[in-house]
């Protein structure tokens, strides 16, 4: 298994397949957009703990080995690579659990104003028209995009459950080991955030190529319904462009960047300064 383990999380359509697709031009390290070990994760746990008939078989030191030997199990063949970053949005609430198995691991979590994430999901939504996404169960959910927006962001959605997990991450007691980065200035300032981001890791920089970037998951986005929600190709750089949202919906989302008041918590945020400049 690679000598050193970190983990991407944060809010979905926030850059974390892009990160990704970056960090994976390290010869040194493995990144993906996303992995099975978080799901095996909470079902391990679910099966060991008090609230299952098998809990009794379970010390706490056979808990702690089960857990760790997934990752093992999983990234053991894995012996080119020194760094693995296994993504889900779902470590955010593992926190103290992972930093017990791995000391040095530190959360790298993809942040970005909700209202251009609902807006990413109705684009992608409208461009596979003529399919109905597994992220809706019924058509009273997927009917109009006030009742998709209001699906997403409920606390046992993508959009709902990334937030609140983040949020508590983000007031936790290891927030420190957290670090966020908005959408936006990754793709504006790819070289100066991935410097930051590299410096909060503690490895040394790699020289990554920002015009040739690329990265898909072909299979995952055909069976959600949703072609192309994964797929990135070509020059990293920030596309302006107009919101396709009902002004009430953008307002009511855009409001919820919890992370721009970092006051009460120890998290590492990368902002951008007067100046232009990006820093934690």
């Amino acid at each position: 298994m690679p000598s050193k383990i970190h983990f991407i999380a944060g809010l979905p359509r926030a850059g974390s397949t892009l990160l990704s697709a970056i960090l994976r031009q390290n010869p040194r390290f493995h990144a993906e957009m996303s992995s099975p070990v978080s799901a095996l994760f909470d079902a391990a746990l679910g099966t060991m703990s008090s609230d299952s008939e098998y809990s009794v078989f379970f010390s706490e030191e056979k808990r702690r080995a089960i857990l760790h030997g997934l990752f093992q199990a999983y990234y053991g063949d894995m012996d080119d690579v020194d760094v693995v970053f296994d993504t889900s949005r779902g470590w955010c609430t593992k926190i103290s659990a992972l930093k017990e198995l791995f000391p040095n691991a530190k959360f790298v979590c993809c942040v970005r104003s909700l209202a251009w994430i609902m807006d990413s999901f109705e684009r992608m939504i409208k461009k596979n028209a003529f399919n109905h996404s597994r992220l809706f169960n019924n058509p009273s959910e997927r009917g109009t995009v006030y009742s998709r927006c209001e699906t997403l962001a409920k606390g046992d959605r993508i959009v709902g459950y990334a937030y609140n997990a983040l949020k508590e991450a983000f007031h936790c007691a290891h927030a420190k080991s957290l670090l966020l980065i908005d959408y936006e200035l990754l793709t504006a300032m790819p070289l100066k955030t991935m410097q930051l981001i590299y410096q909060f890791l503690e490895e040394d920089y790699y020289d990554h190529d920002f015009d040739n970037v690329s990265y898909k998951a072909s299979a995952f986005d055909e069976w959600i319904g949703l072609k192309g929600l994964h797929q990135i190709s070509g020059k990293v750089k920030f596309r302006k462009r107009n919101t396709i949202l009902p002004p009430d919906v953008f307002q009511e989302f855009d409001k919820l960047t919890f992370w721009l008041n970092g006051a009460n918590s120890e998290a590492n945020v990368i902002k951008l300064q007067p100046g232009g400049e990006s820093q934690t």
